[in-house]
């Protein structure tokens, strides 16, 4: 028997910056922790735990 997740596959996140310039939340345009030239969406910490809560698994 498989397991197979109910959550939609994720692209892989961007690497974290070491330092900035960083790039904004989409969500609040807090400081994210990825560097600016980051293309895509990007969030802070606060909101892709958020995301990630909205996106688990309600069984």
């Amino acid at each position: 028997m498989t397991e197979e997740s109910c959550a939609p596959a994720r692209e892989p996140l961007p690497p974290k910056a070491a330092e900035g310039p960083y790039a904004r939340c989409v969500l609040c345009l807090e400081p994210t922790e990825y560097a600016e030239s980051v293309k895509g969406v990007v969030l802070c910490p606060v909101c892709e735990w958020q995301e990630a809560q909205r996106n688990a698994c309600s069984g």
